[in-house]
């Protein structure tokens, strides 16, 4: 046997990269500077894998940003727009247009925006999304990966194994930029590319190459399982003398078992925590030239390894395939999982014995292997730490229990439809037409940052940081009045995090230091523990959203995060469903809507950029989970008045196949992302005829450039052929954590001028 590892996390034990990266685009460190601190990164990862005794050690799944956007630039997909920057006089062309194709251009006279993001299919990890025209042709543009093969191998003294999204998964992954084609149709075009790839790997030494292929989990058209059949013929046939394994993850190849099984490669990875039941049919269909790589060990969340549960699935495939064509890996990269549980020193001690990070689960990997050759007492030391874990008086809350048994119908629905709340609000509210406001946080300046800082330090009193939260409030709410928007927010300063900051004040969490996982880019963020039942056992945002509502005569909306957003985006208990935990949130955040309602704040926005991610990626287990999820939301929202006006987000999503139940959410007011996608997600809205409000982002947050007022005009015009001026809202694609003062100041102060020329083109008073 063999023990694989499919990915490693790539930001460093203390976010190192982010750091870096950040530098580097405000121009305080160079080129060289940032490829060191990525070299060390690579170096560090390697020896860890090397020492916990992984036999085929990743390389190629480190990335600046994104390892889509990787791929795109190793094939030259690099859209037209950004050819201004490749005509640019600097060492640095290749990252300059990287980080261009991800975040925008907005220098050297130029005005380029970035990329369309989305969702890595059920995770909290973005990726940037391939565009694709008709007859486009590809060619091998970045040679990062032989040249991080190449370094990866003199390190580890040995061959490493080269990690590439798979050519069919790549283009899956990507959107059509004109009518026409099908993206699918580009794959005669882009396997040369990919073959020399392979082909350059193998005569540098690559013994195993892996090819990320997760889209052999999904529903599949039967143009699609062709695609697979080609590529890989033709992969076959041009790479002789290297291993390819292809690797499936987040969910059981189902109906795709024979597609996947007959492809010409020498193993097939697959995900036995997410999907454990499809291992009887897979060791059916193996031919005997196919080895599997079993996905025992949870690559997605943070609890130990139930050995005994993992040893049965490794032994029944041993018994079937014998030792030799059997790997043990965890079940997805470790991407999304914290590096080391090692420096959570000040952590709960009896929940930290519960858990396992990404450096704890290589030696999970190991030892399996070790239990397996005769090491049981490895097997004991696992039992007891699940034995306690499964006794813990600390978990389950009968009155907990209880208020979700005793949930109905008429708990999770409104007073009054929406028509007849929208007259009671627009009558309360007296906004202009095409109202503007933001999503919620606004810039966590170092200086905020520092403040959390020195208050956990003890360096700063409890008073004291409040009054300093105080005044950056007061502030905020000036410079929104200044800028003329129409409904305000409190800014979020006291916040860390749209999750951590609740989780911090529900019971049923707890949280760690450095348990820091990539969102996108350089966002990282530092997911809450669900270890046990969740209530709320105090107003978590009352105070805040009081204090701002008292120092303007403006609209401030409270800001709460949903249910299904604080599920996904925390590590969640796995011994109970997923529904019960969310309802349990649910009921937490409905009790804090309606304490934010008697202390008078008249509109409260519930965020839920989750629901979508949360889909299952089987949609025959859509309606299932469609139905709890969307009950959550409205279990949340509807303890209040009909006059209270209760809005929602949502980002970086596909609608159209949802939009039904985006509609049965029935929050007064939803706003998307829409920027990056030039209006097209709001296509969706208009041919289901959406009956309530909407706010389509007119300004992209996650980059720096800021939108001229005719760019943001131009969009409105967009949206208003789409649907009526009085349902719509105009407001940023989504919260302004992570952007700096100025350019805050300046996209909205466009954005407010843009929402005026709209109002005057429609006769209506300007604001």
């Amino acid at each position: 046997m063999q023990k694989n590892n499919l990915g490693y996390p790539r930001i460093g034990a203390r976010r190192e990269l982010k750091r870096a990266c950040e530098q580097y685009w405000s121009g305080k460190i160079g080129r060289e500077e940032l490829l060191s601190v990525a070299e060390g990164l690579r170096k560090q990862n390697l020896r860890v894998q090397q020492e916990a005794g992984i036999d085929l050690i990743p390389c190629n799944d480190f990335s600046f940003y994104d390892q889509v956007l990787d791929m795109s630039l190793a094939l030259g997909a690099i859209p037209k727009r950004y050819t201004p920057v490749l005509t640019q006089n600097n060492a640095n062309i290749e990252l300059d247009l990287y980080f261009a194709m991800a975040r925008g251009y907005q220098k050297d006279g130029l005005d380029i925006t970035a990329m369309e993001m989305t969702k890595w299919f059920d995770t909290n990890y973005h990726y940037i999304v391939p565009e694709f025209h008709n007859g486009q042709t590809f060619t091998w543009f970045s040679s990062k990966i032989t040249e991080e093969f190449t370094e990866a191998r003199k390190v580890l003294n040995q061959s490493p194994k080269p990690v590439i999204i798979g050519p069919v998964s790549y283009l899956l992954s990507g959107k059509e930029k004109e009518a026409g084609f099908h993206r699918i149709e580009l794959l005669k075009n882009l396997l040369p590319v990919y073959i020399e790839i392979l082909n350059k790997l193998r005569e540098e030494g690559a013994e195993w190459i892996q090819l990320d292929e997760p889209f052999l989990s999904l529903d599949l058209t039967e143009q699609e399982k062709n695609a697979y059949k080609e590529a890989y013929a033709a992969i076959s046939k041009a790479c002789k003398g290297v291993n390819i394994m292809v690797a499936t993850y987040f969910e059981a190849l189902g109906d795709n078992t024979a597609l996947a099984t007959s492809l010409p490669v020498q193993a097939l990875h697959i995900d036995l925590v997410r999907a454990q039941e499809q291992l009887d049919e897979v060791l059916h269909a193996a031919p005997e030239s196919l080895s599997l790589s079993l996905g025992v060990v949870d690559g997605r969340n943070i609890w130990k390894n139930d050995y005994e549960k993992s040893l049965r699935l490794i032994k029944k495939a041993i018994a079937v395939l014998g030792e030799e064509r059997v790997f043990i890996a965890p079940s997805s990269s470790l991407l999304h999982t914290p590096y080391d549980l090692d420096a959570e020193t000040d952590l709960d001690p009896e929940v930290r014995n519960w858990l396992a990070f990404a450096k704890q689960k290589l030696n999970e990997i190991s030892d399996l292997y070790d239990i397996l050759n005769g090491h049981s007492e490895l097997l004991d030391k696992n039992k007891q730490a699940l034995e306690s874990r499964r006794t813990s008086t600390r978990i389950h809350k009968p009155g907990v229990k209880d208020r979700v048994a005793a949930i109905t119908e008429k708990g999770a629905t409104r007073n009054s439809p929406f028509q007849i709340r929208q007259r009671l609000q627009e009558e309360r509210f007296a906004l202009p037409l095409y109202p503007t406001t933001t999503i919620g946080s606004f810039p966590q300046t170092p200086d905020i940052r520092k403040l959390r800082a020195l208050l956990k330090k003890g360096e700063l009193t409890p008073t004291e940081y409040e009054q300093k939260i105080e005044a950056a409030t007061i502030e905020a709410i000036r410079i929104q009045e200044r800028i003329g928007l129409d409904v305000l927010v409190h800014g979020e300063f006291e916040r860390n995090d749209m999750v951590e900051y609740f989780g911090e004040l529900l019971d049923g969490f707890v949280f760690t230091k450095n348990g820091w996982v990539q969102s996108y880019g350089s966002r990282c963020v530092k997911p809450p523990i669900i270890f046990g039942d969740i209530s709320r056992p105090e107003d978590m945002t009352v105070r805040w959203s009081r204090f701002a509502q008292e120092h303007t005569n403006k609209i401030v909306k409270g800001m709460l995060t949903g249910p299904v957003t604080i599920l996904q985006w925390s590590f969640v208990r796995d011994d109970q469903p997923r529904k019960s935990t969310t309802f349990q949130i649910a009921l937490a955040i409905r009790d804090e809507v309606v304490a934010l309602e008697k202390a008078g704040i008249s509109m409260i926005q519930i965020d839920e950029p989750a629901i979508r991610e949360g889909l299952p990626l089987r949609k025959k287990d859509w309606p299932a989970y469609l139905d709890w999820a969307i009950t959550a939301f409205r279990l949340s929202a509807s303890g209040v008045l009909d006059e209270t006006q209760i809005h929602t987000h949502m980002c970086y999503s596909e609608f159209n196949d949802i939009i039904a139940h985006i509609a049965a959410m029935d929050a007064d007011v939803i706003t998307i992302e829409t920027s990056r996608s030039q209006m097209e997600l709001l296509e969706a809205f208009s041919d289901f005829k959406y009956p309530n409000e909407i706010g389509p982002g007119v300004y992209d947050i996650h980059s720096p450039r800021v939108p001229s007022v005719e760019e943001m005009v131009a969009l409105l015009e967009k949206a208003a052929k789409l649907l009526p001026a009085r349902n719509l809202w105009v407001n940023p694609d989504c919260g302004l954590k992570t952007r700096k003062w100025e350019e805050t100041e300046a996209a909205l102060g466009n954005m407010v001028k843009a929402a005026a020329k709209i109002r005057k083109n429609a006769n209506q008073p300007v604001s």
